[in-house]
């Protein structure tokens, strides 16, 4: 029976649901926050109850403590606030899209070259091509890292023909 788990979501699908994961139960955590300190709890009575629930997610003392502080001055926002300066991280499922594309149109293509058509840095691409996408530039072109079984076949099957073209040629 084939694995069907990697055939229906990538490796970058994989990722972003995990990120969204536990993006959300960090907003999670935080509501519950809300609600015990609106309840008139203290800090580590908050803390203790969300350890015992999240156990190794929960957030920590500091982190608690924190949250109660701004609850207190009247910010209950479950969001993150905005923060300046450049985002720390650009890979989206679009960002790797783009990539994808860029390097499907042209498998010579260079990381420089992505990353100024992108307006990314080079590390950030080259993370993006190794680890989400699982691809390699063993020569020239950029490869798939592993191959599947289907993919070895048809180029075991495409070599065969070519040596059988090219033998029958040289007799």
């Amino acid at each position: 029976m084939p694995n069907c788990k990697s055939s229906l979501v990538t490796e970058a699908e994989r990722k972003h649901v995990r990120r969204r994961a536990r993006f959300q139960q960090h907003r999670d955590a935080r509501c519950h926050q809300v609600f015990f300190f609106l309840q008139g709890k203290a800090p580590k009575e908050i803390h203790a109850i969300l350890r015992e629930t999240l156990r190794e997610d929960a957030p920590t003392y500091a982190t608690v403590k924190n949250w109660v502080t701004q609850f207190k001055r009247g910010d209950f926002s479950t969001c993150d606030a905005p923060r300046p300066g450049q985002p720390k991280t650009v890979t989206t499922p679009e960002i790797i899209d783009q990539i994808h594309e860029l390097i499907l149109e042209d498998l010579r293509i260079s990381v420089k070259s992505i990353a100024e058509q992108l307006g990314i840095s080079r590390e950030q691409v080259g993370s993006i091509i190794h680890e989400d996408l699982g691809m390699r530039k063993p020569s020239v072109k950029w490869a798939p890292k592993y191959l599947k079984a289907y993919q070895k076949r048809q180029r075991c099957q495409s070599s065969e023909q070519l040596l059988e073209f090219f033998s029958a040629r040289c007799k």
